[in-house]
């Protein structure tokens, strides 16, 4: 019985069709969940409808819980490891504010406030439910150091764009972090134009900044676009 819920409430397999059933259910209840949230009440139907979901993403929390042995294969030591994990911890986080809110256990607005927007990492559990999502996932993965060699290169670029610029504009550029936010907007071609480079040879650094931006932002394209289309054609051929 354990087993058979345990393949039901994991990501559907093709010819599953209860378990895909239970994706389909749970991927409208997340987005039904954010609508407290996105339209701020908490009275109503929109109360009713926060109570609800909470209950739904209860009983699944718990029907994980009782069956973390056959996905971590841990045997006993599973179910204590089992709350301690990325995506339980979101579980968690995504139910506590509402059964707070529920219990009326806490008075202090503030608090409960700050504890509420917490709901909002109920938008995290739609990764569980969609395979797009859990391939992206993969080509992160397998393609991490490729992708933190760019991000590094990103990174060194924009605190020695930031060391030159302040150096050459000093008056244009109180602060290094206006230097490092300069940077920043420049190497991603974005340019809002609340702060800019005014000299020439800051104008210069600034176009030098943005078409290395432009090679930067392909070169990560082209890392993730060649994974995923591995990763689908290894869909394919399974």
């Amino acid at each position: 019985m354990r087993k058979r819920i345990y393949e039901i409430i994991e990501v559907a397999e093709d010819n599953d069709t209860i378990s895909k059933i239970y994706d389909v259910i749970m991927m409208i209840v997340i987005v039904l969940s954010l609508l407290p949230i996105a339209l701020k009440k908490s009275d109503g139907y929109i109360a009713v409808l926060d109570h609800v979901s909470t209950i739904i993403f209860l009983v699944d929390y718990l029907l994980r819980l009782i069956t973390a042995d056959y996905k971590l294969e841990r045997k006993t030591m599973s179910f204590c490891i089992y709350p301690f994990t990325p995506m339980a911890i979101i579980d968690l986080l995504s139910i506590l504010p509402s059964l707070i809110a529920i219990n009326g256990a806490f008075k202090i607005l503030r608090v409960l406030r700050l504890l509420r927007t917490l709901r909002v990492f109920r938008v995290f559990k739609i990764i569980r439910y969609s395979k797009s999502i859990v391939i992206i996932l993969n080509v992160f993965k397998k393609q991490k150091e490729s992708l933190l060699v760019v991000g590094g290169l990103a990174i060194g670029y924009i605190l020695v764009s930031a060391l030159v610029v302040i150096s050459v504009e000093p008056e244009t550029f109180p602060s290094f972090f206006d230097a490092v936010y300069w940077a920043t907007i420049s190497l991603t071609t974005v340019g809002y134009g609340d702060i800019f480079a005014v000299s020439t040879a800051g104008k210069v650094i600034t176009m030098i900044s943005s078409v290395f931006g432009i090679a930067i932002v392909a070169l990560t394209a082209g890392i993730i676009t060649a994974g995923y289309m591995d990763e689908l054609n290894k869909e394919k051929k399974q």
